[in-house]
């Protein structure tokens, strides 16, 4: 009977938490759990004949109908992947989930019923159009992901027993080729260099087994795996005879047997955790709020507007449409559209830089984050081992230990692993040349896991054989009789081996791996044993690291110098890190590992993040809590990672980057996707992100105030005119070709000083700028009201069509104008100019509002002719508008700083 710690009949969701480590759990809180051991463990300190029995397997593999029953109960070997909606349901979801969308909709109705066809098509035709803008562009990029997609492999080699004959005789197990969907628990697994691990496996056999399994844990070095018992493991990843899903083959032959599937394997659990809804981000955030404040505007100032002109007028009806058409001037309902534009422009300048970007919100919070959180290994490092530091016994560099240690690794037989392959490669063509044709390979002791070393013997020009070995540092020294010093050899005496220890220490404190390296001259014989490893000459140390990426330096100043903290969240040990950190320039001067991040409150964690830099050791549950203490700090939080078990802290942060080499879980939680190596395109689209957020803004703040400003006259007028002081569908016109001058903004500069620092929705900000600004246009409107009403008589509901005409022109040009004004916050025109075509879409709409009084469709709109030198007094009205917002923007600017 199969024995697998996952019995059959276990539900999905059972089975699903009972194959997550406990260290990688998450909870409601995001806390990890503190569960019984997990149930790999009981094959971790099983001998392989053991562990393959506790499998279920008898034999050499599983019969064929026995894979068929494993198959049906466990599920085929997939993890489950970020479920896309139907095209009718995504529709739906961006429609819905926007406020504005919703409230524009809403007027849209009310103004249909109100026999205002023309004003809710276009209301309507506004949502819709930014809706599908901003589905279809990331429906493309989405697209570009998917190719980025790549498989190493997608089929494994099992041992299985076909079917018996018509004989009844079962034929002997076999070496096939299958899916990695149809494998199943039990399954007798064969791995080679190159190969992807296809589910978690316990080993049966390995030799010079080494696994990259940095995606996982955020190990920087290959682990060394073998198939003995490991009594020492406490949870699997610790495990050295465990082999994962999502990790590789780096060197070495194994054969191992499959103990978990699919979502039951640890990168399954991973992958099911990122399969929910995303938390809402600073921009969605940021979004909703402003809605709330419009609709906070509306509920003032509509009621109070119908029921002035209910009562002064007594025409309900009419003063119900004015109210309508009150609340569509209110309502910015170009805003999605503008927002995707600018979105979708910044998502194009964005892939000219080789940046994919799969959520158009995420350029936005590119340009909000004041902390970036990033990965160590494959993102700050190159994630490949290199031969760094050679030297002697006293750690002087020493080019003899770096050529002794390359004819250890050139000449062996054995399959080379990373570190073979970064030694030599740290000699030039010239040098290996010289050196093979200087020394011969006469034989050889191979490795293994007791001794942790091993040795070739070779032989010069002149006939003279030497041994020379490499390996683990405490083994070396124990095999050592002398040292090589600068004049020769002495005696391998306690003081000496004392001071080799520290100088190796040392490189350990520094973040490298380190292997010692030992020689002599040794009689030639016709074969060579363990025996001879004795009595050698230490000649010193080879280090090996994963070195940091050539831009990681540049791109970490750069970030600093625009206002974004850098925070190092990895998997790897604190010492490797912090060494990291020192190489690329950033200053760590408290870092916190995963069991002291695990014994902390969530209050005291918010604290600790405050001057902690780097976070090491950690698991993926422990990455997301960080994240979240950042949050609750009020942090706009980046998080850059490429592994399996950076997934959940993609999408906890306000925004996921990842690179095209990242694992595909990695890449589907990313919101953007960086496809060249350099770093530096991270500034690239922090300015991005903050120049789209500020353009964005411009029209908030324009619109808002002088939306706001407008009502604010209306409520005014309407208290003492006997008319209306702006017909419902002049207001719907002339917020429609107001709205039509704004959608260039997106192709406009943004001032330096604004693009400095992280820039965030900020509601009182936004609220004080619009109470501020707005009464300034009602003050002008309030003057042209006076001089409708005092110069030109337009003061009597026979001469309301002057009225209305005069202030709908003024209305107009001065919010078309007063753009020139709010865009920056420099002086306009002169210190700061807008972009060609803002001022060709302004320019244009001005005109079309002065030439429609005098225009075949003035009747229509009841607009009357305007006289001469009521130009000549706009004019003067326009001019001194402009100079008072400039003068109160500034007393904004020098008392709250630019919004």
């Amino acid at each position: 009977m199969f024995k697998f710690p996952i019995p059959f009949g276990t539900s999905p969701l059972a089975a699903f938490a009972a194959a997550v480590p406990a260290a990688l759990r998450l909870e409601r809180d995001g806390r990890a759990t503190t569960a019984e051991p997990h149930p790999l463990i009981e094959f971790v300190r099983l001998e392989p004949a053991a562990a393959l029995a506790r499998a279920g397997v008898d034999g050499e593999g599983l019969e064929l109908d026995e894979v068929a029953a494993r198959l049906a109960e466990h599920g085929p070997n997939a993890v489950a992947q970020e479920r896309r909606r139907p095209f009718l349901s995504e529709i739906a979801h961006r429609y819905f989930t926007n406020p504005i969308n919703v409230l524009l909709s809403v007027l849209a109705v009310v103004s249909w019923l109100g026999d205002d066809a023309m004003g809710a098509v276009i209301m309507l035709a506004m949502v819709f159009m930014a809706v599908f803008l901003s589905y279809f562009q990331e429906a493309r990029t989405g697209r570009a992901v998917e190719r980025l997609r790549s498989m190493v492999s997608n089929t494994a080699t099992v041992r299985r027993v076909p079917a018996a004959g018509d004989d009844g005789v079962r034929p002997p197990a076999a070496k096939v080729e299958v899916p990695i969907e149809q494998l199943v628990p039990g399954d007798v697994v064969h791995l080679a260099a190159g190969d992807m691990i296809p589910a978690d496996l316990r080993l049966l056999a390995a030799k010079d087994l080494f696994v990259n399994q940095s995606a996982l844990t955020g190990e920087s070095m290959p682990v060394e795996k073998f198939a003995a018992a490991d009594a020492d493991a406490a949870a699997p990843l610790e495990a050295r005879n465990l082999c994962f899903m999502g990790s590789n083959v780096v060197s070495g032959s194994a054969i191992g047997v499959i103990v978990a599937t699919g979502a039951c394997t640890t990168f399954g659990a991973l992958a099911g955790s990122m399969t929910g809804a995303r938390v809402q981000t600073s921009f969605d955030k940021g979004v909703q709020r402003f809605a709330w404040l419009m609709i906070r505007f509306m509920a003032v100032m509509v009621p109070l507007v119908f029921l002035v002109n209910g009562v002064v007028k007594g025409a309900w009806l009419d003063a119900f449409m004015f109210a309508v058409a009150v609340s569509v001037g209110l309502t910015p309902e170009m805003l999605p559209m503008i927002v995707t534009i600018n979105l979708a422009k910044g998502a194009m300048a964005m892939a000219k830089k080789d940046v994919v970007v799969k959520r158009l919100n995420a350029i936005q919070n590119f340009g909000a984050i004041d902390v970036l959180c990033t990965d160590k290994t494959g993102t700050l490092t190159q994630d490949k081992v290199i031969l760094e530091r050679h030297v002697d016994v006293l750690g002087e560099e020493d080019e003899r230990v770096l050529e002794f240690a390359f004819l250890n690794s050139q000449y062996q037989t054995g399959l080379r692993n990373l570190l073979d392959v970064a030694v030599i490669e740290r000699l030039d063509v010239d040098a290996r040349r010289r050196l093979q044709e200087e020394y011969t390979l006469v034989d050889e002791v191979p490795f293994d896991f007791t001794r942790r070393r091993m040795s070739v013997i070779v032989r010069d020009r002149a006939g003279r054989h030497f041994l020379i070995a490499k390996g683990a540092v405490a083994e070396m020294l124990g095999i050592c009789a002398r040292v090589h010093v600068a004049d020769g050899e002495a005696v391998a005496d306690e003081a000496r081996l004392a001071d080799a220890r520290q100088v190796a220490r040392d490189m350990n404190d520094d973040g490298f791996r380190v292997i010692a390296l030992g020689m002599r001259e040794i009689e030639a014989k016709a074969a060579y044993s363990l025996a001879d490893e004795a009595g050698l000459v230490l000649t010193g140390f080879v280090a090996f690291l994963d070195p940091p990426k050539d831009s990681a330096a540049d791109a970490i100043r750069a970030l600093a110098d625009n206002g974004v903290a850098v925070k190092v969240l990895t998997g790897d040990n604190d010492i490797v890190t912090r060494n990291v950190c020192r190489q690329v320039g950033l200053r760590v001067d408290r870092y916190l590992v995963g069991p002291q991040v695990e014994a902390m409150s969530d209050e005291q964690l918010t604290v600790a993040t405050r001057d902690t830099q780097v976070f090491a050791r950690l698991n993926p549950a422990q990455k997301v809590r960080v994240i979240e203490a950042l949050h609750r700090d009020g942090h706009v939080v980046g998080f850059m990672g490429d592994g399996i078990n950076d997934g959940p802290a993609l999408r906890a942060a306000d925004v996921g980057i990842s690179v095209d080499s990242a694992v595909d879980i990695a890449k589907e939680a990313a919101d953007i996707i960086l496809l060249e190596k350099s770093l530096m395109v991270l500034e690239e689209g922090l300015l991005e992100g903050r120049k789209v957020f500020g353009n964005i803004l411009k029209y908030i703040k324009m619109t808002a105030s002088s939306n706001f400003g407008n009502m604010f006259s209306v409520l005014g007028a309407s208290a003492f005119l006997p008319f209306l002081p702006m017909a419902a569908v002049q207001i719907l016109l002339n917020n429609l070709l107001y709205d039509f001058s704004q959608t260039s903004v997106a192709t406009d500069d943004v001032d330096p000083e604004y693009l400095a620092r992280p820039r965030q929705w900020d509601m009182p900000a936004i609220t004080r700028f619009v109470l501020c600004i707005g009464p300034v246009s009602s003050l002008f409107d309030y003057a042209t009201f006076a001089l409708l009403w005092f110069v030109f008589k337009a003061n009597a509901p026979e001469h309301a069509g002057l009225f209305q005409t005069g202030w709908f022109v003024e209305s107009l040009l001065s919010q078309t104008l007063i753009v020139h004004v709010i865009r920056t916050g420099r002086l306009p025109f002169l210190q700061s100019r807008a972009s060609l075509p803002l001022t060709i879409t302004g320019a244009a709409i001005c005109l079309v509002g002065a030439l429609l009084p005098y225009s075949p469709l003035a009747a229509k709109f009841g607009f009357v002719a305007l006289p001469g030198l009521y130009w000549l007094y706009l004019a003067v009205i326009l001019v001194a508008y402009m100079a008072l917002t400039q003068v109160v923007k500034a007393k904004l600017i020098r008392r709250f700083g630019l919004l």
